[in-house]
């Protein structure tokens, strides 16, 4: 064999082991490197799992302490209803304990008081006796007389019953015939609902005569808003004058003193104050007939004349849209009929009724309610004292002197409080609810406000962790008295306030 040959071969093989060895070393690195990865691989997954059973036994650990806190909750609040309970009979048991001792005590007076009556029984026994044996020896006259006393002492008893029994029906009686009473007077009385608008409009026979109104530079009108205290607005209707004053009568002289200008056309500063005194004079002797008017429809006599132009000036002034000497002629009737009822003179309660909202007439001449300053011109004129004393008192402001008096409350309230007799516009009844509802508000302590019945009744929710019993009277009275001293309305408004607890629980 050639020595190349040989080695080549040689060498061959050489190469081919050591393929096979580089070979065998990579796959083996490979195979380290691969089972290096699968065991780092196992122990984090180990780790992951060991973690969560570590979270999972911590879980369980936490519920298992949940539960044994809840059971333990239980077991606590179980341990104190029990001994709730063992304190209640323990109560229980001492309030038995005084019941049984006052039972004793009270056995022992009852035991006592039978051997008094007793001994009282012994006695009586003793004395019937020896009164019959007196009675043996009487005469029938005698013996008449004895009968009788004791007979009257043994009724006296059902005598004092009786006259309760008849107090009793003789109330009831009483209550119905005042109720007939009312609706008697009542149903009497049937007049329509008085709405006048209270604005004066005088109508302008063309647009020119606006300009002879206002005059040069606005002189005339000047002149006669100065002259007579009230506001022209020439601008606010089409052909038409707006005279606007809070006085009525001023107001009413305004309009015919200017329909008086209107209809002569001839307008300077001469003849709006000469129209001006005749529209006055006019005016003064309209207030005059009315009050003659009023007077004479009611069959009454001896009232000034100054107090006639007063009663005459309530034609112009109205309540809620109803005509104040309306209101005033009528409450004379229903006053009239009720003292006719009532075995009364009918001619006061008349007067007392017809002139009880005089006041209204000068209320911004003197100081005072409208019933105290009528009461005092009343006294001044030399009216009877019973009836300056109902008009004085007719709201309360002081103590009625005689029966007049709640009987003009009663007229007075009937005439203004009937269907139709009084109304007032939407806008002002909303304001009126709603300030109402804001003077309850006001007041600290109060949840919530209901103005209910048209605003004649309102109702004040208090929270009672704030207000206590006493202090819910107390603020009924305070809600009462802003109410009178802050707001116009009619009739009456009733307050109630309401304090109530509420305890609510949830079971779970």
């Amino acid at each position: 064999m050639d020595p190349n040959t040989l080695l080549y071969g040689v060498l061959g093989a050489a190469l081919g082991i050591l393929a096979v060895w580089i070979v065998t070393v990579r796959y083996r690195a490979k195979a380290l490197a691969e089972a290096s990865r699968i065991v780092e691989t196992a122990r984090k997954e180990a780790l992951v799992d060991r973690k969560q059973q570590l979270a999972e036994a911590d879980l369980e650990i936490r519920k298992q302490r949940q539960d044994l806190e809840q059971d333990i909750l239980l077991r606590s609040s179980a341990l104190f209803e029990r001994e709730k309970s063992i304190e209640k009979l323990e109560v229980s048991s001492q309030t038995s304990k005084l019941e049984i001792e006052s039972r004793a005590v009270a056995l022992s007076k009852l035991e006592l008081e039978l051997k008094v009556q007793e001994e009282k029984i012994q006695a009586s026994a003793a004395g019937y006796r020896n009164k019959l044996e007196e009675l043996s020896r009487l005469d029938p006259r005698e013996l008449e007389k004895q009968l009788e006393e004791e007979v009257r002492l043994e009724c006296k008893e059902d005598l004092q019953e009786l006259r309760k029994e008849l107090l009793s029906a003789s109330d009831q009686e009483v209550q119905r015939e005042a109720k007939r009473i009312l609706l008697t007077t009542m149903q009497r009385i049937a007049s329509s609902p008085d709405a006048s608008n209270a604005a004066s409009t005088v109508a302008l026979p063309n647009d020119e005569m606006k300009g002879r109104i206002i005059g040069k530079e606005g002189r005339n009108i000047k002149a006669f808003e100065a002259l007579t205290g009230v506001t022209l607005m020439i601008d606010e209707l089409p052909g038409t004058v707006l005279i606007s004053c809070f006085d009525p009568v001023r107001r009413e002289a305004a309009k015919v003193a200017l329909e008086i200008l209107v209809k002569d056309g001839r307008i300077h500063p001469a003849s709006i104050e000469e129209s001006i005194k005749s529209g006055q004079k006019e005016i003064d002797n309209l207030v005059f007939q009315y009050g003659e008017q009023a007077v004479q429809k009611l069959n009454l006599t001896g009232i000034p004349d100054d107090v006639l132009s007063l009663l005459g000036k309530l034609k112009y002034r109205y309540s809620f849209n109803q005509n104040t000497l309306e209101h005033s002629i009528e409450t004379a009737y229903i006053c009239s009929m009720l003292a006719s009822e009532l075995g009364l003179d009918p001619n006061l309660a008349k007067r007392a009724g017809l002139l009880h909202d005089l006041g209204k007439a000068v209320e911004h001449e003197y100081e005072g309610s409208h019933a105290t300053m009528a009461a005092k011109i009343l006294r001044n004129y030399g009216e009877n004292e019973a009836v300056a004393n109902a008009v004085e008192a007719h709201h309360k402001e002081v103590e009625p002197a005689s029966l007049y008096a709640p009987l003009l409350m009663i007229a007075d309230s009937v005439s203004a409080t009937r269907p139709g007799a009084r109304v007032e516009s939407l806008d002002a009844y909303v304001k009126r609810l709603e300030r109402l509802e804001a003077i309850a508000r006001d007041i600290d302590g109060v949840a919530e406000v209901f103005a209910i019945q048209a605003g004649r009744e309102i109702r004040v929710m208090v929270e009672p962790d704030k207000v206590e019993e006493q202090d819910a009277r107390r603020i009924a009275r305070k809600i009462r008295t802003r109410i009178e001293e802050e707001l116009q309305y009619p009739s009456t408004i009733k307050v109630t306030v309401i304090r109530e607890q509420r305890f609510t629980e949830t079971a779970t």
